[in-house]
């Protein structure tokens, strides 16, 4: 039986953190066993936000696809590619924007969350309102049956199935499978200052950082406040360092120092040290990956050129049958 096949991607924005390892990384690398997987990194999204200063793109393009590769991404069981080598995300965007309601675009519960949130950046631009068009560009150029993500991103999964539905039923012609939401549980994973881990709060531990560096994150960690005395007792489940015993360490372990907080019988250094051991043990195969790979660029290129190349092959069969559907194909 033919494989189902999925889409995802992320935007570069540089070395990828424990949270973007388990709540997306690690679930693509168990994807990649079971379906036939394209990831994509996704380049012109990050234009949408980033425009008036794209030059580190070109570079955590790079960062990302070595972490990728390290963490366990196989080029051989699934296509890893670069959006915007692919111009032909461009063409369908294009002309599924032709087709997509304005008020489908403004009422993207996202759209005026991150205008809130992002309030440094201007962010009134069509790139930016338009963003859910080119990301159902993305996913439905690749026929995908299924797209994996979290409860918050059922909204641009939804926008991308009406998308498919309407280009069908104008055209007349079943071009498109309706992509399902492949909904996934992730691990929730807050900063080192007890807040949620992002690149701009400054509180992320990086999946290849060195262990000297990942030693003094975890030492310097958030805890329960309650504890301002070793002897003071605690509560576990208040403590950020907890949520990441409950990820990398046994179950032995977990019940050892949830108990040891609660009775005050072990420390918060005692408890860090535990993790520390644990989160070390976990990254070290992936950082001694990442480090032969950044000394063999040629061969990661190499790789990227030649997945872009499969995806591309796909992209361009996809758009000589929507050309065909629109009757786009003058020449013919």
């Amino acid at each position: 039986m033919e494989k189902k096949r999925i889409l995802s991607g992320m935007r570069p924005t540089g070395r990828l953190h424990l949270g973007n390892l388990h709540g997306a990384l690690e679930n693509w690398i168990q994807l990649q066993k079971q379906y036939d997987c394209f990831f994509f990194v996704a380049d012109w999204h990050a234009l949408t936000t980033d425009y008036a200063s794209p030059e580190e793109i070109h570079g955590n393009v790079w960062e990302m696809a070595l972490d990728w590769l390290s963490a366990g991404l196989d080029p051989d069981q699934c296509t890893l590619f670069i959006q915007s080598e692919v111009k032909e995300h461009a063409e369908l965007y294009l002309l599924l924007g032709m087709i997509t309601p304005l008020p489908w675009l403004e009422r993207n519960p996202t759209y005026k969350e991150q205008q809130q949130q992002i309030e440094q950046k201007d962010l009134g631009n069509f790139g930016f309102l338009g963003y859910p068009v080119l990301q159902a560009a993305d996913i439905i150029m690749y026929k995908a049956n299924g797209v994996p993500v979290g409860k918050d991103q059922l909204p641009h999964v939804e926008l991308t199935r009406e998308i498919a539905r309407r280009f069908n039923f104008l055209y007349e012609r079943e071009v498109f499978p309706v992509p399902d939401a492949l909904l996934t549980e992730v691990p929730v994973l807050p900063g080192t200052d007890g807040r949620k881990m992002s690149k701009s709060y400054g509180n992320c531990i990086y999946i290849t950082e060195s262990e000297e560096i990942i030693r003094e994150k975890i030492l310097r960690m958030m805890t329960d406040p309650a504890r301002v005395r070793r002897h003071d007792p605690g509560t576990p489940e208040l403590s950020p360092v907890f949520a990441y015993h409950k990820i990398y360490s046994s179950a032995d372990e977990v019940d050892h120092v949830a108990q040891g907080c609660r009775t005050a019988a072990i420390g918060c250094i005692d408890c860090k040290k535990i993790l520390i051991k644990n989160v070390l043990a976990r990254l070290r195969p992936i950082r001694e990956k990442r480090l032969e790979l950044e000394r063999d660029m040629a061969r990661v290129t190499q790789i990227l050129r030649d997945e872009t190349a499969k995806a591309r092959s796909v992209a361009a069969q996809t758009m000589a049958e929507v050309r065909d559907t629109i009757g786009l194909n003058v020449f013919r």
